[in-house]
């Protein structure tokens, strides 16, 4: 949503958090709600199935609702797309030197090819940063079962979609995408974080290497200004949902207060989808937290730990590769322009 327009905010039912960081629509609330509600029923009788199925529903709730129904189509493809990447990622998470090869790869390829048309750009926002994810899942039941979710999700999702309301308000526009060289140096300096990410998580035995990887592809972004605040706002939305889960699990909740939390954090995330600031990496860790912490032997406080520190690693070779590479070298181009006859 545009900065500093309350009126128009109130007109489509929207709500602003002052400062103009956060909007909060109601409807949207709704929408999220009436995705979680497989989750919830199956959480009542087993948590951990309820929030695999609730992640499931994640990539559809955290995309947003196109306005027309025509247009609505994308959210399967957004779904098929994030499961596609994960289960790519899992196939050569066994084998660290592919792992890392490929991701750098992959990287360079989306990059150029993301001018190509809106599936090459949908792979390079969401599938790639899956695939870096992915290399927390090594293949098994396990990863298959949650591609399985997510698939089945956004098919679900869409189901729902259909039946909402049309807006007149137009779809926002993506951002720009820069062209040529641009994308190609850029496609070289994203590969080479996310690279490194994954080199440093298997070099170091890391239990979920695609935490900092997924964290690069995440946060990374050719334009700058985007990369700054996508990096603030992950790193700090990261920690606050990994400390709400280790806290979630320390009550030791049951499959009661497990469904009441899906139903509300699908549907937050859902009614804050269009806000300024980069917050949805706070109720996804939540919920993917929580269905890690149901399942592991691990304590709450060594999962937070892990999460927030590997979360910031991603984030700092982000900005390095991103922010800090990128200016050292039109730096060095200048100097070069200016010393030359």
């Amino acid at each position: 949503m545009p900065d500093g327009a309350p009126n128009h905010a109130r007109r489509e039912g929207r709500r602003l958090v002052p400062g103009g960081g956060i909007t909060w629509r109601w409807s949207r609330f709704g929408l999220g709600a009436a995705y979680a509600v497989p989750a919830v029923v199956v959480a009542a009788w087993s948590p951990t199935l309820g929030l695999a199925v609730a992640v499931g529903v994640l990539p559809a709730a955290a995309f947003g609702l196109p306005p027309r129904r025509p247009g609505r189509a994308v959210i399967p493809v957004v779904g098929a797309l994030s499961a596609l990447g994960l289960l790519l990622g899992s196939l050569v998470a066994s084998t660290p030197v592919i792992a890392v090869v490929a991701v750098f790869a992959l990287a360079v390829v989306a990059s150029i090819t993301a001018t190509s048309g809106r599936l090459a750009q949908l792979f390079l926002l969401l599938g790639l940063p899956m695939f870096g994810i992915g290399l927390s899942f090594p293949w098994g039941a396990a990863v298959l079962a949650l591609a399985g979710c997510m698939a089945a999700g956004s098919l679900y999702a869409w189901l729902v979609a259909l039946a909402w309301p049309e807006r007149t308000s137009p779809a926002l526009s993506p951002a720009p995408v820069p062209r040529g060289r641009a994308m190609v140096v850029y496609g070289v300096l994203l590969g080479t974080a996310a690279a490194t990410a994954a080199a440093v998580g298997f070099a170091l035995g890391l239990e979920h290497v695609g935490w900092a990887t997924g964290a690069v592809l995440l946060v990374m972004r050719p334009v700058r200004g985007q990369l700054i605040l996508r990096s603030a706002g992950r790193a700090i939305s990261v920690m606050l949902g990994a400390l709400a889960a280790a806290c979630f699990a320390l009550v030791g909740p049951g499959p009661l207060l497990n469904a009441a939390l899906i139903l509300l954090v699908v549907g937050a995330l859902s009614a804050t989808q269009e806000s300024r600031w980069y917050i949805a990496p706070g109720f996804t860790t939540f919920l993917a937290l929580t269905l890690i912490l149901s399942t592991s032997s691990s304590s709450p406080s060594q999962r937070f730990v892990e999460r927030s520190v590997e979360t910031l690693l991603g984030v700092a070779l982000a900005l390095f590769f991103g922010a800090l590479v990128p200016a050292a070298l039109s730096f060095a181009a200048r100097r070069r322009g200016r010393t030359c006859p």
